[in-house]
């Protein structure tokens, strides 16, 4: 198999990622100061759905577009997004002077509450406790929801927890988990003029 990932700096806080391999070519631009706008196309109508709403409640203008071996299933499509967006989110931060490095939230909706933090300590970790009741949410299966979010902490060299805290409708509980996900990723990137450095006592977030 072979596979290639090219990213270039854009203006400002922003990447472009351009991901290629034998199962999925994918193109992703990032711009972490942007005011939510969206343009997602993955092949899912529902991670397309997630992906709209990271956008929007994060704060981040996004462009996703992919094409994927769907006619063996989600899984390559859905992973390979999360490693490529992973790593936007990675050169768009850049040196990390001046961010805020944690951000949580609890987010509810509806029946859902879910628990999302993170920092952008340069070393990854996942840690994740979610029971979903359904093997799939449209035509994404939802063991993925895990899959994603560990390729977006490898990449993007990011300590993510994600814990459900109450939740027993689905399409809520995926929802409210892509949303908090946003929100505390917006507050580590959230330039503090307080931070004249990065906030390490190492002096650096590597």
């Amino acid at each position: 198999m072979s596979e290639t990932a090219n990213y270039q700096s854009t203006s400002g806080r922003s990447a472009k990622v351009e991901r290629s391999t034998a199962e999925t070519q994918i193109q992703i631009q990032l711009n972490l100061d942007g005011s939510g706008k969206a343009s997602v196309d993955t092949g899912i109508g529902f991670l397309n759905h997630m992906l709209e709403g990271f956008a929007k409640h994060g704060l981040f203008d996004l462009q996703v577009k992919v094409k994927g071996d769907l006619l063996v299933d989600c899984h390559h499509t859905i992973e390979d997004t999360g490693l490529a967006l992973g790593i936007a989110i990675r050169k768009a931060v850049g040196d990390k002077k001046g961010i805020k490095r944690y951000g949580s939230m609890i987010l509810p909706m509806d029946d859902a509450l879910v628990l999302c933090a993170a920092d952008l300590c340069g070393r990854p970790y996942f840690g994740y406790e979610v029971n979903f009741t359904s093997e799939k949410i449209g035509y994404m299966d939802t063991e993925m929801v895990r899959e994603f979010f560990y390729a977006i902490s490898y990449t993007a060299g990011m300590n993510l927890h994600i814990r459900q805290l109450a939740g027993v409708n689905n399409h809520h509980l995926a929802e409210a988990i892509f949303k908090a996900f946003a929100k505390a990723l917006d507050e580590a990137v959230t330039m503090d003029p307080r931070i004249t450095d990065v906030l390490s006592t190492k002096g650096t977030l590597a």
